[in-house]
């Protein structure tokens, strides 16, 4: 009985910590039609990407004035496209009930969010930080304190990624079941060599688990963390543990939650809660627990 009285207190304490961000009294001022396609042309990607945003109902008062909300880049996995999350959750309730931006953008069925080693192919990564979000920016008064990142497997790989390449833009960044080493991925020799080759020396160099070395001392000084989590029973989970462990032996500051769960949409949806939990808590400065 103490033990299902537990689970509905911890239950009730995280569906508080949820609520929306917004002043309810501002749902007077609806916010602009949500969800907003936008579409970037881009000499990086030699072609068009779409991006999916989910604006939060509630804070119609706050956009009409030009301020900033909190904003969460939500990448997709392998095979995937910017429709994804929408498809498989509910992403506009999501985004109205923690008041939280999101935003989907196309990291492709194979773009694993780099630049091609053929450089009249596809450059992912130039992209992101030439076209797609320096506009998104501007158009949406993006504040790096109030901006977060975060993906499922390859897109776990991508926002790590994209974090460390420019800390400075986000907040803190997250991985769900992420590829996060992308030595230990089946689709190495196949799908990601034709983005990246197959030399080892690429591969490791392009790994959030190698790459993570790069930034560990601005890490530590700016108190951004990584939340890692996956599922006991992912193929990735490996990724995680590694990725884990390099972070503990050069004490950059990140979050590591294993939990029941499969290379799958149901534990996919159950992370982002997480995730989205502890953005909120990192946003508003609650205790972590260091």
């Amino acid at each position: 009985m103490n033990y299902l009285k537990t689970i509905t207190i911890s239950l009730a304490l995280l569906a508080c910590a949820l609520v929306c961000s917004c002043n309810c009294q501002e749902k007077s001022l609806p916010a602009p039609e949500s969800p907003e396609l936008i579409v970037i042309e881009s000499a990086n990607l030699k072609c068009n990407d779409s991006i999916l945003v989910f604006t939060p109902q509630c804070c119609g008062k706050a956009l009409q004035e030009g301020k900033a909300i909190p904003t969460l880049f939500l990448l997709h996995g392998w095979s995937g496209c910017y429709k994804d999350w929408s498809n498989k959750h509910d992403i506009q309730e999501i985004s109205n009930r923690t008041g939280f931006r999101i935003i989907c953008p196309d990291g492709f069925y194979n773009g694993w969010y780099l630049n091609n080693t053929d450089t009249t192919k596809m450059q992912w990564r130039s992209f992101f930080d030439q076209e797609c979000f320096p506009q998104l920016k501007e158009k949406f008064n993006l504040v790096a304190d109030s901006t977060f990142i975060t993906g499922l497997s390859m897109g776990g790989h991508g926002a790590v990624n994209l974090f460390l390449d420019h800390p400075e833009n986000f907040r803190a960044a997250g991985s769900m079941s992420g590829v996060l080493d992308l030595q230990l991925t089946s689709l190495r020799d196949t799908e990601l060599a034709k983005v990246i080759g197959d030399k080892k020396e690429r591969i490791d160099a392009e790994s959030a688990v190698t790459r993570v070395a790069e930034k560990a001392e601005q890490l530590k000084q700016m108190d951004k963390p990584i939340i890692v989590t996956c599922g006991y029973n992912d193929v990735y989970v490996c990724c995680t543990d590694v990725f884990s462990q390099k972070c503990r032996e050069l004490d950059v500051p990140h979050i590591k939650i294993l939990s029941p769960g499969k290379h799958s949409w149901p534990y996919w949806g159950f992370a982002l809660e997480q995730h989205l939990w502890h953005f909120n808590k990192i946003l508003k400065g609650d205790n972590l627990g260091y």
